[in-house]
């Protein structure tokens, strides 16, 4: 019931702005708008102050959204109205109020994204985990535990980090810029200051995904060796290890953190046999030496170790809380950000270079919508931005039927002089809600696909 009630205010919110957004420009351009409607299909709820004025309505089906203005396009117009027909409009009024609905939900993600920040989260401190193998990470000197204090591109300015995620957005700008990153870390108490030098360089202006996240190797946030929920009759309950046990050695091996006690456990099996490692635990202020057999599991085409246990303490936090400018102007730069990431989304879709499985529909965005909301205020003011910046880039799109579409229409009539021909405009129109009918058809299939656990 909490997963339907997020999903219903989640669409109430994202179409009464963007509708609002048409409604209000058009409003401002002099146009005469005749309704205004939250959802399709029969008219639940109606509201109409004179019989001049704009009816607002609710409608049973809540998938979308619309505002009907005059239009002599669609019906005869009145002569004494015709100034405040839609299409009697210049051509920058008509394109302003067409944009005005996906800038709308822009604006909103700004201002969402804005609010979570002021309402604050609590963030991972920019203390480090084992870096991977070979990465820049570990060939600048990296170690687990390492805090991250400051960095720096030139090694004269310095600017303070906040926490993990705010150091990762300085690296994701310095590979963008094509910078090198001096890092000013310490240990996790704040001593023994070094200073280290990140060669992001080299990876200018590549783009941020899993490939690239492995070659800089920062990993996750720190995580102590120290074991949690330890499974009944499982390799590590059998052994006789505890909860709260601190893994400080393996096979001689000192363990740094929960991730290179997590590899050590992997790899354990890598030639598919069990074998016996020797481990030595603080318990209590004891040390023990500890026999244990990871159990040989399949994971994809491999066979790795594990111990049927939780591995690794929850990683320190910080609580991160901006004023109202700061704020608010870091809510514009995620917007941009993710404004841009959604566009090349669309685009390597349009190439086959990404999966159209990215498409997510109704069902997945009920689920997250269900599952921000019960993690706290700023998630679902953050995934609320999110899928507000999704419907406003869709929105843009150069498809008939959508917002973009219009746009692109307007664009003819203003290089060409001329408006596109209605024969145009009916196949266009055809051609874009079979698109659309296509793209909600496989996004409707890739939830359901989803929830079968078949992706």
């Amino acid at each position: 019931m909490s997963t339907l009630l997020a999903f219903l205010v989640t669409l109430a919110i994202l179409i009464v702005v963007h509708e609002y957004g048409h409604y209000r420009v058009a409003k401002a351009c002099g146009v005469k708008v005749l309704r205004f409607s939250v959802g399709f299909g029969r008219v639940i709820w109606r509201r109409q102050a004179t019989p001049d004025a704009t009816e607002f309505t609710l409608c049973a089906i809540p998938l979308g959204g619309y505002v009907r203005m005059l239009d002599e396009r669609e019906a005869p117009v009145d002569a004494g109205l015709r100034a405040q027909a839609f299409n009697s409009k210049p051509l920058r009024q008509r394109v302003a109020i067409v944009a005005a609905g996906p800038l709308a939900n822009l604006l909103l993600a700004i201002a969402l994204f804005g609010a979570a920040n002021w309402v604050g989260m609590d963030v991972p401190k920019a203390v480090l985990g084992t870096p991977v193998a070979g990465s820049l990470a570990e060939r600048a000197g990296v170690r687990a535990g390492d805090w991250v204090q400051s960095v720096s591109t030139d090694g004269q300015d310095w600017r303070d980090i906040s926490s993990l995620l705010d150091l990762h957005e300085q690296v994701a700008t310095a590979v963008a810029h094509g910078h090198k990153l001096h890092l000013s870390v310490s240990q996790g108490q704040g001593h023994g200051r070094r200073e280290l030098l990140l060669d992001t360089e080299s990876l200018a202006g590549a783009e941020m995904d899993a490939a690239l996240a492995a070659k800089l190797g920062l990993g996750g946030p720190f995580s102590e060796a120290v074991l949690g929920r330890i499974s009944a009759g499982g390799a590590a309950a059998q052994a006789g290890l505890r909860e709260g046990d601190r893994v400080l050695a393996v096979d001689s091996l000192q363990v740094a953190d929960a991730a290179s006690l997590r590899a050590l456990i992997r790899a354990a099996s890598a030639d598919g046999q069990p074998h016996v490692q020797a481990w030595r635990v603080e318990r209590a202020g004891q040390f023990i030496e500890i026999e244990v057999t990871p159990k040989v599991v399949v994971e994809g085409e491999r066979k790795i170790g594990r111990i049927e246990a939780m591995v690794g303490a929850a990683p320190q936090m910080v609580h991160l809380r901006y004023g109202f400018f700061d704020g608010l102007a870091r809510g514009a730069v995620r917007t941009w950000e993710v404004s841009w990431s959604t566009l090349k989304v669309f685009g390597r879709m349009l190439i086959g270079q990404a999966s159209l499985k990215n498409l997510s529909g109704p069902l997945t965005i009920a689920e997250y919508a269900g599952q921000s909301a019960k993690l706290g205020l700023t998630q679902y003011l953050g995934f609320l931005a999110l899928v507000s910046v999704s419907l406003g880039v869709l929105n843009l799109l150069p498809l008939p039927m959508l917002d973009g579409g219009h746009l692109m229409y307007y664009l003819f009539e203003g290089l060409s002089g001329r408006p596109v021909s209605e024969w145009w405009q009916t196949q266009l129109q055809r051609a874009g809600a079979l698109i659309l009918m296509l793209m909600m058809a496989l996004a409707l299939s890739n939830d359901v696909a989803r929830f079968a656990g078949l992706h």
